[in-house]
């Protein structure tokens, strides 16, 4: 144990071992000791000796430790000695003693100015040994799954030095342990375990290592945000006191930061799990002139930021609206706001703050009204864009400030018509409130001043104001100026080229063409406006055509741009600056070759390409102010278009009007014919509903029908029936007459018949009237027949119908004198039947009983007669009123089914001309088609370029897009 006792500090009783040796000795002892304590100690003596010799550590006891960890999990002492030894040889920490050291008192400047250059390359060998340990480490991918087993451990001797490894790890090879970790069953959610320890140590150390872990790794992002890393986060964040706490605030928001920046998974995330509406009490700092420590600015800096990631441009557009919404819903962007018009604010808190508001209120129209209607806390009050302004153009203020004043105007004015309009308004005379600074009024002041800077931010802003929108490009054209006494007032129009052609600095220069260019693009009535001038033209070709430095080079370009959209946006108003005019022009002073090179030169100019990347105007300094995103676009939409207008003849620029012409007459008519289809297309679709419509009404007529029939057969049945019935009972009763013949009569009976048979002589008496009155209806429609046979002679159509109806009548006349003769029968029976009644019953007759009985049977037989003759009548006539009811509605279903087969004949018909005309229309757009192609392959051999359609539905489409994420 002597090596032990040395390595611990006891007395040395002989020749010392050198540290490669002593480490060999512990390494053999961990490797082939029984003992725990034995196998303990050396650890330990490791540990000590590894930040000294990391080296021969590393490369002599690594193994060990790592099998350390796999048997002596049990023990957490030793397990916590093997973790700490593994921190020692795999952490960069040099740089942290070597703080420490420079932390410890001043040193000259001389040391000052030597020592960086040791510290860096020591450094760099210090890196350099971390990472090659780590590989070794992380290159049997178990070692990094048992470390984060051993994570779980809850011993703090375990947890924390595990935590501390884990991070090193990371610092040196951050992608492949981070490919590790993915695919270690439940090795994100072990780790996210860290934030809910209770000891603030680990919990600390675990926000350092999820730091790490998270960076550029969208899987492990999202990842970490469904375990609930947000809540917790927001969680630690309020405890420590929002944005008066700690380094620990810093360290939540770092990580926030790394889980939403360029995810927009976890960025959706976040918002719909409404933890936007929780960033609003971070801004609650009040109006304090003091309190604002270091670590408050810090902690409000990178609170401004998540804002920003949640709103940037670069989001998709959905998105960015969504989070704008939330944050006006929940008074988040008021809070911002109010820090805005605060006192005391610090200027890099404040210049975050105006850029974090801009990207808020950028294309959202609810925000850029409530951002329009804020006021300063100023007697009187003013516009905060009024105030913003004034710091803009004031060349006291910081630099950095300016730029994102001007910064947050763009994006107030970005798809922002409204807001364009009210800025243009406060220029025209009508609206200029001589007691009152208007916005106006300031972009004019920053565009004429001694300032450079304030020159160029008041053009941009201005150019701003006009962008895409036609109406406030002519309304500009209106705003007069005055510029001293006694002179008339000049339009700003003029007044700029006046301020273009003194020749002024060249920040100053580009600006103003900058904004001249942007005016009268796409604006004929401008451009009409600007070559009325006649020193304008002049001005611009000399410009062009001298060979000017370098310096100058830039202002060439932008004077070839600002004379093309001349050219190309001449509406041929001015007979001495026509667009044929402009363009000889240009070939004799300047040279088509030589003008398209000044033209391409903005676009290779070092400073475009940074400024077209992204619309937040950044600048290193004043100098490097030139170009805007914006303007960017604008120049890269006009480039080729307008080389290829000054390379035109004037035969060729009519043969393309020609072409062009053709190309939209054929548009108008392939147009027509579309909707033509579509027309008949609808009339085609509306005319099969129709038709299924109709067909259900068949179908439900079909089965009301078949279930009429069904019922009619049923009540022919039941009357055949009742026939029977009545037949069988008639026989019944005349079997029971024979058989009451023997019954005897009472006299009182028989004065009861005689007046029954007084009753029936009326009765007959009444039938013959009625008798005489259907003979003469029979005689009156035989006569009214025979006189319509003799007059309808002479027509054959006619004479068959009235035949028809002719013998209908001696039908009904037949069985009418049928039922006359019946009846006469049954009153000739009944007459009979009376007069032997009569003599049955005289005084004389001795044989009174047996006639008393006659009379009875005679009396019952006739009374049932007569009652079932009219029982039987009247069902007859309630049958045959039935069977004519059902008749007619089989004959009006009848009639119903054949108009309904008729319509339906009739749509099919339509509807086959309807497909004869749709293929001769689809013949005709196929002959237009081969003329269109035709057309343009004319036009390709003549070198124009020709858009395909593809291209085109494309461009429509983002155009569709664009315009719904602007609604």
């Amino acid at each position: 144990m002597n090596f032990l006792r040395g390595v611990m500090g006891g007395q040395p009783t002989g020749p010392q071992p050198s540290g490669a040796e002593t480490i060999q000795k512990l390494c053999d002892r961990v490797a082939s000791s029984t003992l725990l304590e034995d196998r303990r100690d050396a650890v330990r003596a490791l540990k000590a000796l590894s930040k000294k010799y990391r080296s021969e550590v590393a490369s002599q006891a690594m193994s060990h430790l790592i099998h350390i960890l796999q048997t002596d999990s049990s023990d957490s002492e030793i397990i916590g000695y093997a973790l700490d030894t593994l921190y020692n040889i795999i952490s960069n920490d040099e740089e942290e003693e070597q703080d420490e050291s420079e932390d410890g008192g001043p040193s000259s400047s001389g040391k000052q100015s030597s020592k960086p250059a040791h510290d860096e390359s020591g450094q760099k060998q210090a890196d350099d040994l971390g990472s090659q340990f780590t590989e070794i480490f992380i290159k049997e991918q178990e070692n990094v799954t048992l470390l984060l087993s051993l994570l779980e451990e809850f011993d703090f001797h375990v947890r924390w030095p595990g935590v501390k490894l884990l991070t090193a790890l990371l610092k040196n090879q951050c992608s492949q342990v981070q490919a590790v970790i993915l695919v270690s069953p439940m090795g994100v959610s072990r780790l996210m375990d860290l934030l809910a320890d209770s000891r603030e140590v680990i919990r600390n150390d675990g926000l350092l290592l999820l730091q790490h872990l998270t960076k550029c790794n969208a899987a492990i992002q999202k990842i970490v945000a469904f375990e609930n890393a947000f809540e917790r986060l927001l969680d630690i964040i309020t405890e420590e006191g929002n944005s008066d706490g700690g380094i620990v605030v810093e360290d939540c928001l770092l990580l926030l930061l790394n889980l939403l920046k360029n995810n927009s998974s976890n960025q959706n995330f976040f918002k719909e799990g409404s933890y936007i509406q929780r960033m609003k009490p971070w801004f609650e700092v009040g109006d304090e002139n003091s309190g604002w420590s270091a670590q408050k600015v810090t902690n409000l800096h990178l609170m401004l930021q998540l804002v920003r990631v949640m709103v940037s441009p670069v989001n998709p557009p959905g998105a960015t609206s969504s989070c704008q919404k939330s944050m006006y819903h929940c008074g988040l962007l008021q809070q911002l706001c109010s820090i805005l018009m605060a006192t005391g604010v610090p200027a890099d808190i404040l210049t975050e703050t105006i850029n974090t508001v801009s990207e808020v209120i950028r294309g959202s129209q609810v925000n850029q009204d409530y951002f329009a209607s804020v006021n300063a806390p100023s007697n009187p009050p003013r516009p905060a864009i009024v105030v913003l302004l004034m710091s803009m153009v004031n060349e006291r203020q910081p630099f950095v400030l300016r730029c994102a004043v001007l910064y947050c105007f763009q994006c107030f004015l970005y798809k922002n018509q409204k807001g364009q309009g009210e800025i243009v308004a406060t220029l025209l005379p009508s609206t200029i409130d001589a007691n009152s600074i208007s916005a106006g009024q300031l972009l004019c002041g920053g565009l004429f001043s001694t300032d450079s800077v304030s020159n160029w931010c008041a053009a941009v802003a201005l150019a701003h104001a006009l962008q895409d929108n036609l109406t406030q490009k002519e309304q500009l054209l209106r705003v007069q100026l005055a510029t001293s006494l006694g002179n008339p007032p000049v339009s700003l129009l003029q007044q700029c080229t006046n301020i273009l052609s003194q020749g002024s600095k060249v920040q100053t220069r580009v600006g103003l063409l900058m904004l001249l260019c942007t005016w009268i693009s796409n604006c004929p009535i401008a451009v009409t406006h600007f070559l009325h001038n006649q020193a304008n033209i002049p001005f611009l070709t000399g410009q062009i055509s001298e060979n000017l430095g370098e310096d100058e080079e830039l202002v060439q370009g932008l004077c070839a741009l600002l004379l093309g959209i001349c050219v190309y946006y001449n509406d041929n108003s001015l007979e001495n600056y026509t667009k044929e005019k402009l363009k000889q022009l240009i070939e004799k002073r300047i040279g088509k070759e030589n003008f398209v090179e000044k033209l391409g030169s903005i676009c290779k100019h070092e400073l475009y390409s940074r400024a077209a990347q992204k619309p937040q105007p950044v600048f290193s300094s004043p100098e490097q102010m030139l170009f805007d995103h914006e303007f960017t676009k604008l120049v890269k939409e006009l480039e080729a278009v307008l080389t290829k207008t000054v390379h035109k003849s004037s035969e060729e620029e009519k043969k393309e009007e020609e072409v062009k012409k053709t190309l939209e007459q054929h548009d108008s008519i392939v147009t027509q014919y579309k909707e033509l289809i579509r027309e008949q297309d609808t009339q085609i679709n509306e005319l099969k509903t129709q038709v299924s419509s109709m067909k259900t009404q068949n179908e439900q007529l079909q089965a009301s029908l078949t279930q009429q029939l069904s019922q009619l057969q049923q009540h022919k049945d039941q009357y055949n029936v009742l026939k029977l019935k009545l037949g069988k009972d008639s026989q019944q009763h005349n079997a029971h007459g024979e058989g009451a013949q023997v019954n005897g009569v009472q006299s009182e009976e028989l004065s009861r018949l005689w007046e029954e048979l007084e009753e029936l002589k009326k009765q007959h008496g009444v039938l013959q009237s009625q008798l005489a009155e259907k003979d003469s209806l029979i005689e009156k429609m035989k006569s009214e027949g025979a006189h319509a046979v003799e007059g309808t002679a002479g027509s054959s159509e006619n004479n068959s119908e009235l035949q028809k109806e002719l013998e209908t009548l001696r039908a009904q006349v037949q069985s009418q004198s049928a039922e006359i003769s019946q009846l006469q029968a049954e009153r000739q029976e009944l007459l009979n039947k009376a007069e032997t009644l009569a003599m049955v019953s005289a005084p004389g007759n001795t044989d009174s009983s047996a006639a008393a009985a006659k009379i009875t049977e005679l009396e019952k037989r006739l009374s049932e007669v007569t009652g079932e003759t009219e029982k039987i009548k009247e069902e007859g006539k309630i049958w045959s009123d039935s069977k004519a009811a059902l008749e007619q509605q089989v004959a009006t279903a009848n009639s119903s089914v054949a108009i309904l087969q008729n319509e339906k004949s009739k749509l099919q018909q339509e509807v086959a001309e309807s497909k004869k005309e749709q293929d001769d229309l689809l013949m005709l757009l196929a002959d237009q088609d081969q003329k269109i192609k035709s057309l343009k392959d004319k036009l390709k051999e003549l070198g124009e370029p020709i858009e395909e359609d593809d291209d085109l539905d494309t461009r429509d489409q983002y155009d569709d897009e664009d315009d719904e994420d602007d609604d």
